[in-house]
């Protein structure tokens, strides 16, 4: 069974950075694909940035030049580093994965973990 457990999430305040990790275990191979969405109170849940195993990224338009993906595919392990964080980045980001490379939607989901940035 696929599990992805989250951590490094908390509170910092704007203009600070946090590290993200997620693990994954259970898959045979690892993930083509392992990402990072994040849900504010109210909003839907966006894609903020994505990685292949061959290290292509993707990153949503709003935290480009902050955010920076990352893996390491021996440990099955993404993470996502957070830097200039701002109040609107507060939210339970969730670490996903999936076989495909860069899908539109992504098969497995962690349990998330809180992100709260103060002002």
């Amino acid at each position: 069974q696929v599990q992805l457990v989250e951590s490094g999430g908390g509170l910092v305040q704007a203009g600070g950075s946090l590290r993200l990790s997620c693990a994954e275990s259970g898959s045979i191979f690892g993930f083509n694909t392992m990402g990072w969405y994040r849900q504010a109170p109210g909003k839907q849940r966006e894609l903020v940035a994505g990685i292949t195993k061959g290290g292509s990224t993707y990153y949503a338009d709003s935290v480009k030049g902050r955010f920076t993906i990352s893996r390491d595919n021996a440990k099955n392990t993404v993470y996502l580093q957070m830097n200039s964080l701002k109040p609107e980045d507060t939210a339970v980001y969730y670490c996903v994965a999936d076989q495909r490379i860069l899908p539109p939607r992504y098969t497995y989901w962690g349990q998330g973990t809180q992100v709260t940035v103060s002002s």
